[in-house]
Order: C-alpha cells, then sequence, then structure tokens
C-alpha cells in the first residue's frame, strides 16, 4: 500500500499534482487546519500562490468523535449528515451540545491562527482547497458552501488521499478534484500516513506567518 511519510511528504506530491496551476496570477490556496496547513505550505511554495486558512470544524458524533455528522465552518455555514444522525440515534440536544461546542472552538482557532492579519481576498480567484486527506467529505463540503460565499471563480479540492468515489460529493460545489490516491479500501485517514501525528496550533502559526511573510516580500507561497 502506497503511503505518505507525513503530511509534508503529501504535500509536496499534492504539488506535484497540482503543477498545472503554477504561475496563475489569481490562484490562492487554503488550507483546512490544523491538518491541512502543512500540506499546503509545501503546495502554495510550489505554485507561487499566497497561503491562508479555512477555519472549520466536523461536528463529530458525541460517543463516536471521529465519525463525523456534519461540519461547521467560518460565517455560519453548517452541514448536517442526515443518515448519519438517524443512524446513530443522536438527539437534538445532543447535536446542539455539539454544535455550541464545535462553535466556540472554531471561533477560538479563527482568532489564533489569524491574529491581526485579514483573510485573503477569493473573490474572482481560483482558490484550491486543501486538506491532509478526505474520508467522509463532510467537513471540506461546508468548508466549501462557505467559500462560494466569497463568489471566487473556480474552487479546486485537493487532497493526498479521499476513498474512490467521494469526489461525487463535492460535484456541485467544486469546479475540480484532485486526489493522489482513491483506493477502494478506506477505513481511515491515518492508514495512508507512516507519522500522522497531530499538527499543534504553534505549527500552524508558524507555517502561516512564513507564509505571510514571503508573500510581504514579493514571494508568494
Amino acid at each position: 500500500m502506497d503511503r505518505f511519510v507525513d503530511r509534508a511528504d503529501a504535500g509536496r506530491r499534492l504539488a506535484d499534482a497540482l503543477r498545472g496551476y503554477a504561475g496563475q496570477a489569481d490562484l490562492v490556496v487554503l488550507a483546512l487546519p490544523r491538518g491541512g496547513v502543512p500540506v499546503a505550505y509545501p503546495v502554495a511554495q510550489a505554485l507561487h500562490a499566497p497561503l491562508d486558512v479555512l477555519v472549520v470544524r466536523k461536528l463529530g458524533v458525541p460517543f463516536d468523535p471521529e465519525l463525523a455528522m456534519g461540519a461547521i465552518a467560518a460565517g455560519g455555514a453548517t452541514y448536517l449528515q442526515r443518515s448519519v444522525i438517524q443512524s446513530t440515534g443522536v438527539t437534538d440536544a445532543q447535536l446542539a451540545e455539539v454544535i455550541e461546542r464545535e462553535t466556540a472552538e472554531l471561533h477560538r482557532r479563527e482568532l489564533l491562527y489569524r491574529g491581526g492579519w485579514p483573510p485573503v481576498p477569493v473573490a474572482g480567484r481560483t482558490a484550491i482547497v486543501i486538506d491532509d486527506g478526505v474520508a467522509t467529505g463532510a467537513t471540506m463540503r461546508v468548508a466549501l458552501q462557505a467559500l462560494r460565499e466569497q463568489h471566487p471563480a473556480r474552487v479546486i479540492v485537493a487532497a493526498p488521499v479521499a476513498p474512490c468515489g467521494v469526489q461525487r460529493k463535492f460535484d456541485d460545489v467544486a469546479d475540480a478534484f484532485v486526489a493522489i490516491l482513491r483506493p477502494l479500501s478506506f477505513f481511515g485517514i491515518s492508514q495512508f500516513y507512516v507519522n500522522f501525528d497531530q499538527t499543534s496550533d504553534d505549527e500552524v502559526r508558524t507555517l502561516l506567518d512564513a507564509a505571510r511573510g514571503a508573500t510581504a516580500a514579493g514571494v508568494p507561497g
């Protein structure tokens, strides 16, 4: 089974798959934190594009947090997977509690990662949205719904790995879908990485500061 060494390795390999976008003046790379940032950083460098975050929080089933029953994004976008909610028996009260908790965490992270930096404008631009992998698609989908409200010209979903067929979930919100690995047997994103340690807030801020510094110096990404 093909695996990535770590997120940086996955980002370099993903950058090779996205070379066709290099040099576009209207390009912006958006990462889903935290794990998407170390993947997106080498992509932004290789494509000479500015890097920013698109803050999204997965809504995990209360007794199985890794199982997504939806997601929320900055700006108020919400996506619920009703089939998961119904099959797991999650009550309205439990759902409301998870949404309240994850909304607070979303606001905390957006303030932490952005600091005093304004968002990179996306209106009329080609936006490549990157995560360290796509599983159910819930988190990525709500990110794209929120992004579409900013009126980008094109939206490209890019991830190192995604289960075969999941791209169909994005047909109405993305213009293209890029994944290096599309396995038929998929139990979780971590199975396709040798090192899948959790990305820290400090690592996210360090990479974003480096990308912003390069952009300010006239070398985007």
